[in-house]
């Protein structure tokens, strides 16, 4: 498969350079130049296979000869070892646990694909791999987990100060080996442009050969079409055959890899954006003029994402036409206020507790079904992170029932480790050099 850049459909690369370079010099991203349509006896019969089956043959049709089989299917036993189960809460109401990975959210999915691909595709003798992420709260701690002793990798986390939970900031800087932290005094989106503009530094570009593992990576995409996949097989083998996803949404990713199971041949009903205050894309679906703004701060802070940078791979799958992609996606956003008011609600209706991610999504979900019923149709809330993450948002009551994994136990235990900088390119760009 070959893969083109959403900026430049001429341009045309293999996988293992849509890989190690993952955004293309023009500043778009990349996307498969051909989506291919899943067969119809795989998609009719997708109760009949594991997760890691489910997956392998997903896998497959997007990547085609890039990776032998038997080698893909390694990769996938390896990066997907953990379970990604839906629980009824209610008729019609369905949430899809997605933090059973090692860093407790749904970010393993890709992280873990992605490290094994470009440890696979590394070759002896090669240049040194340097991995930038930045992260608004588990895209890190994912990463750092996957990546951690990989041979000849070295990845750098950038995080806002003050803006990822305690349990999310020991996940990023506890690990040491080849991983380090960089505490960034600004926001997700300052992370996020320092790490995009050392993409396009000459300088830096010739002394290091730099990858990125944010969702602007097309293998950290590829992967999280599997649980898309994955929950449908679970609700068939309930005798449903009609689904709707909410989807908790910052960088829009997560929904946008819904949307390409979709292009797949998934047979999704709809899809829900639900987002905090960070509003961008609810609103462009409102006026169908889009309007980045400046991230807000919110409990729900792995969405704190002021302008998507996966909202150009949507409207890219949907070449522009704003017509269909409101036909296919609603969005909602929430306050603060509002998500603590789900935490209770769901604690209180159904005695699950959520990260407020979640909650947000639930409530998305639940506002939505007051607009559309149907009752023959599951709605399926995405759950991306586990609770434990966030201690501090829950009340004492709700907070007694969350069970605290024993990896988090450990993690206290360990010694942490930040650089602080700030939002200055040429600050970071020093750290770089200084730190070859």
């Amino acid at each position: 498969m070959k893969f083109y850049s959403t900026n430049n459909k001429n341009l045309r690369v293999g996988f293992k350079e849509a890989v190690f370079n993952s955004m293309p010099q023009d500043k778009g991203l990349y996307m498969p130049e051909h989506i291919p349509h899943l067969d119809d006896k795989f998609l009719n019969n997708l109760d009949q296979y594991t997760l890691p089956e489910i997956a392998y043959h997903v896998a497959q049709n997007l990547l085609g000869d890039d990776i032998p089989a038997d080698d893909l299917r390694a990769i996938i036993n390896d990066a997907i070892n953990f379970y990604a189960p839906i629980v009824k809460l209610e008729k019609n109401v369905f949430v899809l646990e997605l933090f059973h990975g090692p860093s407790l959210a749904f970010k393993d999915f890709g992280a873990r694909f992605m490290s094994r691909v470009m440890a696979y595709f590394l070759e002896e003798g090669e240049k040194q791999l340097d991995v930038l992420v930045a992260t608004s709260g588990d895209t890190g701690g994912a990463v750092a987990l996957g990546f951690l002793g990989v041979p000849n990798t070295r990845v750098t986390i950038l995080y806002p100060k003050g803006k990822v939970s305690h349990i999310q900031e020991l996940q990023l800087t506890t690990n040491g080996q080849n991983i380090r932290a960089l505490e960034i005094d600004g926001t997700f989106d300052d992370c996020q442009a320092l790490v995009k503009q050392a993409f396009t530094d000459k300088e830096l570009n010739e002394k290091f050969r730099l990858t990125s593992a944010n969702s602007i990576n097309i293998a950290r995409l590829i992967p999280q079409t599997f649980y898309y996949f994955n929950a449908y097989a679970q609700l068939l083998r309930q005798g449903i055959s009609k689904a709707v996803f909410c989807v908790p949404s910052g960088n829009f990713g997560n929904i946008g890899a819904g949307l390409l199971a979709w292009k797949m041949g998934l047979p999704v009903e709809h899809f829900i954006a639900a987002t905090n205050a960070n509003d961008t894309v609810p609103a462009f679906l409102k006026s169908g003029v889009y309007e980045a703004k400046p991230s807000v701060s919110t409990l729900s802070n792995a969405m704190d994402v002021g302008n998507p940078s996966n909202w150009v791979r949507i409207a890219d799958l949907f070449d522009e036409d704003l017509d269909t992609v409101r036909q296919l996606i609603t969005g909602y956003s929430y306050t603060d206020e509002d998500t603590l008011a789900a935490i209770e609600q769901l604690s209180k209706d159904d005695n699950y507790v959520a990260c407020p991610h979640t909650a947000i999504a639930w409530k998305a979900l639940k506002s939505y079904q007051q607009e559309h019923t149907a009752d023959d149709t599951a709605c399926i809330f995405l759950s991306t992170a586990h609770p434990c993450k966030f201690p501090d948002v829950f009340k004492p009551e709700i907070a007694e029932k969350i069970k605290i994994p024993a990896q988090v136990s450990e993690l206290e235990e360990k010694e942490s480790h930040a650089v602080s900088l700030g939002t200055s390119f040429e600050e970071f760009k020093r750290y770089l050099l200084n730190n070859a």
